[in-house]
């Protein structure tokens, strides 16, 4: 900011008032700041080509990877107990990785940081095929999850550096779409071979290897600075938004069920391998498809009622999934109405903690929040596995089920004690990507610089992205004056 000392008061409050239209304040265009054209116009959504190509090959590999280990794990022999574990091992990985990796990162740099972690999630992958046996496969999850979890932060924040405030909703629904139809189409590879042999690992394996090509040779994409989110504790969020911590945690239990042991059901079902791959595409292609009109429905109705609404569906859906023949192609509409309903429910949360959270802690915010869905997704198949080995396999939609009735019961009770928010307060929805760390959040939070002239004087501040709304200014503050951070859902 350049300006007599004087006038530094004058200039601050007068940039720190809602933009209006008079003629004495008015947002500079391109062409009168120069740092501003270049930081627009330099990428746009398909300028990160690369970065996309890197991660839609690493989510083939994974989605295959998660499959072949899957089927392959009932094959053995492993009880599904220990099954369960194997898969679970992923989730604990994800969980532990972030603060490493940015420690590594500030260390060594983005590319050398994604060309070691692409690396040693490809070796551990073809390890699976040379040590069968539950110990050595728990380990190797554990790692892929943790470079899995590292890649992310890598993208994303490389999407965050290259992003803009105009195309900022496009590359978060682009990322969306890569990583959930990775998913699925790596899932749906397992048909290539027969899973008991070694092949469709070792086809893993070099999916996840070629991702380092497109990144490692992209001369034009700068590597950013990356930072942990100050951490906002589980017990305060719990405090001001009690639904997004519940609803957070059960979404990602029904989603690590979904990844972990989709594969296993159909496999102990008696389903074929053709069949498995269709049963687990499925659930992807209905949360890339059901985002929208759930987003749409958001967008138009009391967030807290949407949110009741897909889980109660969701809910049904599993109860569905329970009395429906394995064999019958209802099982696949199932599957896809599980889908379509839980990778939504999550964005649901995501944007009604957003509802509730003061914007300085938004980021804090959703970092806890993967944390929970973390947490969950780890809790969740440790707890189905055994019930589905003491029991019957078909507790794969039990648990699902009740994983959603806890989220249906708990905003039962909020809707008859506690006021919902208004709809004129709720942000716009978010389609926020499954299993994506708290990176992605800044796609849709992240401060930017805003330029204002104030007669010949311009000032510089940031505001976040989602001040548009008019919900909060730069400060935390509530349009009509009240602090955000201390009105609470509770």
């Amino acid at each position: 900011m350049r300006q007599a000392p004087a006038a530094t008061s004058t200039i601050v409050a007068l940039a720190d008032t809602e933009l209006d239209t008079s003629a004495a304040t008015h947002v500079v265009s391109s062409v009168d700041h120069p740092e501003l054209t270049t930081r627009m116009s330099g990428h746009g959504v398909r300028g990160m080509w690369p970065l996309f190509l890197g991660l839609g090959l690493l989510m083939i590999g994974n989605g295959l990877n998660g499959a072949v280990i899957g089927v392959r794990s009932v094959d053995e022999g492993f009880t599904l107990v220990v099954t369960g574990v194997i898969m679970a091992g992923y989730f604990a990985g994800f969980l532990i990785a972030p603060s490493a990796v940015v420690r590594m990162i500030s260390s060594v740099g983005h590319i050398r940081v994604f060309a070691g972690l692409a690396s040693m999630a490809s070796t551990v992958v073809l390890v699976h095929s040379l040590s069968v046996n539950a110990p050595t496969w728990v380990l190797m999850r554990f790692i892929f999850g943790f470079c899995f979890a590292g890649l992310y932060i890598v993208i994303e924040s490389w999407l965050n550096e290259l992003s803009t405030p105009q195309n900022r909703g496009r590359t978060l629904a682009v990322y969306m779409i890569v990583s959930m139809g990775g998913l699925g189409l790596g899932q749906m590879l397992i048909t290539l071979a027969d899973p008991s042999t070694f092949r469709l690992f070792v086809l893993s394996s070099v999916l996840v290897s070629i991702a380092l090509v497109p990144v490692t040779l992209a001369g034009n994409i700068t590597a950013p600075a990356v930072r942990l989110p100050e951490k906002v504790p589980a017990r305060e969020l719990a405090r001001v938004v009690p639904t997004g911590v519940i609803g957070s945690f059960m979404s990602g239990a029904a989603t690590g069920v979904v990844f972990a042991l989709s594969a296993v059901f159909a496999t102990a079902a008696g389903l074929s391998i053709e069949r498995t791959a269709f049963f687990l595409l499925a659930p992807m292609v209905g949360g890339v498809v059901m985002q929208w009109p759930v987003g749409k429905l958001s967008d138009r109705f009391l967030r807290r009622n949407v949110i009741f609404g897909v889980s109660v569906a969701a809910a049904v859906v599993c109860a569905l999934g329970i009395v429906v023949p394995n064999e019958s192609s209802l099982m696949l509409l199932v599957m896809f109405g599980i889908g379509g309903a839980l990778f939504p429910l999550y964005s649901l949360v995501v944007s009604y903690t957003l509802d509730w959270t003061a914007v300085e802690k938004t980021v804090g915010a959703s970092g806890t929040l993967v944390r929970l869905n973390g947490a969950g997704a780890l809790c969740g198949p440790l707890l189905t596995a055994p019930l589905m080995a003491w029991l019957s396999p078909v507790l794969f939609f039990w648990t699902m089920g009740a994983f959603f009735s806890v989220i249906v019961a708990f905003i039962s009770y909020r809707m008859v004690f506690r006021e919902a928010i208004p709809k004129e307060r709720e942000v716009p929805y978010v389609p926020f990507p499954a299993r994506a760390t708290s990176g992605a959040f800044k796609l849709v939070s992240a401060p930017v610089k805003v330029t204002r002239r104030v007669g010949k004087t311009v000032s510089t501040q940031r505001h976040t992205h989602r001040s548009a709304d008019d919900r909060f200014d730069t400060r935390g503050h509530h349009a009509n004056g009240r602090d955000a951070a201390s009105e609470t859902e509770s």
